[in-house]
């Protein structure tokens, strides 16, 4: 047990480590070439922060462990919106533009309820079984690029913040990180997903539970550590944008990937967890109307964090 704990550990840090010189070389790379800093924030940046969950869904697709692949989506989102932001908003309160509230956040009410679409043939369709395919990840990925369209028009005036810009390195040195961070995330990624098994075999959870609760945190570090940080300096639309990117990318664009590897069969039981995740941005939304400012207070911030360990503690009961 403890060697499988301390494995596991390595994997998540491994994650984590690999991510971070992944987007330190990409970035180097991309500026080598004038590719704008807009460009690079939303789309190297954002997209390294969520590398840990893509990297543990790639290997549990190849692997074929379904749950793994549904479980780890879903319970990042979940650790998103209701630990993170909860954690970000206790360090100081989360003031939103409403420019956020009406045009980036619904994307995540949308992300929820195309999957339980997708998701439910038995349900909606009276078919035999639930089954996310390629049509689905196909689906999600248009989805996707749509998203990427509308960022890219609507942005291009935004002025991101200096945590996003990266050095310039020598060309040997910009190599050797992306070498390292891809080999770090793949090493990690199968470290995590083989020894969060093991760890569910041995003390009698189900691949689920392990999926939706260790790995769903393990790889969320990124955004923990990326948002904490954000509202610590008081950068409250970096910290509430982090984590709605973040959440729109692991839907539209991993879950969409892990389908194109290989069908899912879909459980009835992750409704449960995906209309948490729905209920979570509902309440997301309400909270930024109560009050005279758009924002996330203190006390806000301990009813997501209770409600988040109140769902924790029903999943290991």
């Amino acid at each position: 047990m403890f060697w499988t704990i301390l494995w596991l550990a390595a994997g998540f840090l491994l994650l984590i480590k690999g991510a971070d010189f992944l987007v330190k070389g990409a970035s180097s790379l991309a500026r080598r070439f004038n590719i704008p800093e807009i460009i690079i924030g939303l789309t190297i940046v954002a997209f390294g922060t969520s590398t840990p969950e893509l990297v543990v869904n790639i290997v549990a697709s190849v692997e074929g462990r379904g749950e793994v692949v549904l479980g780890n989506v879903i319970g990042s989102n979940n650790f998103n919106t209701f630990f993170i932001l909860g954690v970000a908003a206790l360090i100081f309160p989360l003031t939103i533009h409403r420019s956020i509230i009406l045009k980036e956040i619904p994307y995540t009410l949308i992300a929820a309820c195309a999957v339980l679409l997708l998701a439910n043939d038995m349900l909606l369709f009276n078919r035999e079984n639930n089954w996310l395919g390629r049509i689905d990840g196909l689906i999600l990925l248009g989805f996707f690029i749509i998203i990427l369209i509308y960022i890219f028009r609507n942005q291009q005036n935004r002025s991101l913040d200096d945590s996003t810009s990266a050095g310039y390195y020598s060309i040997q040195k910009t190599v050797l990180l992306l070498a390292a961070g891809f080999a770090g995330l793949i090493i990690g990624g199968k470290l995590a997903v083989d020894n969060a098994v093991i760890l569910a075999q041995r003390i009698g959870l189900s691949e689920r539970i392990i999926s939706l609760t260790v790995l769903a945190a393990g790889t969320s570090l990124p955004e923990l550590a990326a948002s904490a940080v954000a509202a610590y300096r008081k950068k409250s639309d970096i910290a509430i944008g982090n984590i709605v990117g973040s959440s729109i990318f692991n839907i539209f664009f991993i879950l969409a990937v892990s389908f194109l590897i290989a069908p899912v069969r879909y459980p009835v039981t992750f409704n449960t967890d995906l209309a948490l995740f729905l209920a979570g941005t509902v309440l997301l939304i309400l909270f930024t109307y109560t009050g005279r400012k758009a924002k996330i207070d203190r006390w806000e911030a301990i009813v997501l964090m209770g409600i988040f360990i109140g769902y924790t503690v029903f999943l290991l009961r």
